[in-house]
């Protein structure tokens, strides 16, 4: 067990304070805050000591959405459990909450022991689990009473792709009911697959293979529809909605619209949307590939309305969607056909850094980054105040960062285990300096000491939000 430390000197940032104090950790919990220099911080006493004069003490950062060793279009994601999660620590992230997996013809509960196997002792942070529901039928909607009695209370489905994931509107409806009985939140991918594969179809017959078409087929307003049709199927079930992945100003309109009315609706954004545009998707010699995922990259005048909806609160959560397939051997499965591009970017390493560089351009204050990176999804997913915060009784998931160095995001000097960077070049300032995970340090001054195994499944309870 961690002994007693004592982070001395920062400055302690969270969703709605900032104050110079001494952080005391004890038995892997924050055990006292105090302002620095007074007589109570003077007391505090303990085996180590961490300078972060000049520094930023932030919670860790929560990751609701991630896709560790995810099967996907006949390869799988590249980073395992082990090697996803030492890179999220890096960036400053100390939960993820990673999706399991149902098959279509299989249980829940088969899906959920899968990704049980696959993380349980590789983890250098703390993890949990949504749900995916693939197979809506009388059995998946009791055990979906028996998950969220276990901490699993999340479930996302997907009106994308037809043959894999997709749900009909009944199927979701009879989930969504299921849901407003336990208290679950449903977690919606809202994008029209059945039309999107008409529009695959068509573009591929005139001889579109391009990356960009992948942009052009999944329209903004094939994603608006989805999220009108899921908001509206959400209120008749009388369930909460969580929309993943939002990167159309048209979709956003649609959630902005219901929150308004007082649904108990909420959105996710991503780096990538905010950061990226078609621009990159349109990049030659098929680089574009690079920058396949889904809900697709929008044209860089999306991006002022997603940087509003963070600031006005449309938007509460920035995630990573973090999916990496490697450009060498996995994306290239989609030359000549655009379709056939494993969907999905890395990025659970750069969220945090990229949300700061949104802090000096003067997209959010620091107190809204900590909210949409740490408090907010902890009390989306039900881990708050466990995580998300620097308060006593808090798990001692903690960052101290230096929010004036500057870097180069670059795949040479990233740890995920990926081939290329999204952000390849882009030069930002703010950097992680010492992550400490449940008191203990897993990065020490820009070296890493954590280890597999530390990081532990974490059941979570209902959403906060809901009454």
């Amino acid at each position: 067990m961690p002994g007693r430390k004592i982070i001395r000197g920062g400055l302690v940032v969270t969703a709605s304070d900032e104050i110079h104090a001494d952080v005391l950790i004890e038995d892997g919990r924050i055990a006292a805050l105090a302002a620095s220099g007074t007589p109570a911080a003077a007391a505090f006493t303990a085996d180590q000591t961490i300078d972060a004069t000049g520094r930023y003490v932030i919670p860790g950062g929560v990751d609701g959405h991630t896709h560790m060793e995810m099967p996907f279009g006949g390869t799988y994601a590249a980073d395992t459990f082990e090697t996803g999660t030492r890179a999220a620590a890096w960036g400053g992230t100390t939960t993820i909450v990673d999706f399991a997996i149902q098959s279509v013809g299989h249980t829940l509960r088969e899906g959920l022991d899968a990704w049980h196997e696959k993380a349980e002792g590789n983890c250098a942070i703390d993890y949990a689990f949504h749900m995916i529901v693939s197979d809506v039928n009388e059995e998946t909607l009791n055990e979906m009473d028996l998950l969220v009695e276990e901490g699993v209370t999340s479930f996302k489905q997907f009106m994308a792709y037809p043959g894999v994931f997709y749900s009909d509107d009944g199927q979701i409806l009879r989930a969504m009911q299921r849901a407003a009985g336990n208290g679950g939140l449903i977690m919606m991918h809202a994008e029209n697959g059945i039309a999107i594969d008409v529009l695959v179809e068509q573009a591929l017959a005139r001889g579109e293979t391009d990356p960009r078409f992948h942009g052009e087929v999944r329209k903004a307003l094939l994603e608006a529809e989805a999220t009108h049709r899921a908001i509206r199927l959400a209120q008749v079930a009388g369930a909460p909605l969580y929309v993943v992945h939002v990167s159309a100003a048209e979709a956003l309109a649609e959630l902005t619209r219901a929150r308004d009315d007082g649904l108990n609706v909420f959105g996710e954004t991503c780096p990538q949307y905010l950061f990226l545009s078609t621009d990159n998707l349109a990049e030659p010699d098929f680089e574009g590939a690079k920058y396949v995922c889904s809900t697709p990259l929008r044209p860089r005048e999306h991006q002022a309305a997603l940087w509003r909806g963070l600031r006005t609160n449309d938007l509460q959560v920035v995630s990573t969607d973090h999916c990496p397939f490697c450009f060498s051997g996995q994306k290239e499965l989609g030359r000549g056909d655009f379709s056939k591009i494993p969907n999905g970017m890395p990025g659970v390493e750069n969220r945090m850094d990229l949300l700061h560089q949104a802090v000096v351009d003067g997209h959010i204050s620091r107190r809204r980054w900590i909210e949409i990176a740490c408090a907010t999804p902890a009390r989306m997913f039900g881990l708050y105040p466990k995580k998300g915060t620097i308060a006593p009784g808090a798990d001692a998931d903690v960052v101290i960062y230096d929010p004036g160095a500057s870097q180069v995001i670059s795949a040479e000097t990233h740890h995920m285990n990926v081939d290329y960077s999204a952000y390849e070049g882009r030069r930002i300032t703010g950097r992680v300096e010492t992550v400490l995970s449940r008191g203990e340090t897993v990065i020490d001054r820009r070296e890493y000491t954590g280890h597999a195994g530390h990081g532990v499944y974490t059941p979570r309870s209902t959403c906060q939000y809901l009454d």
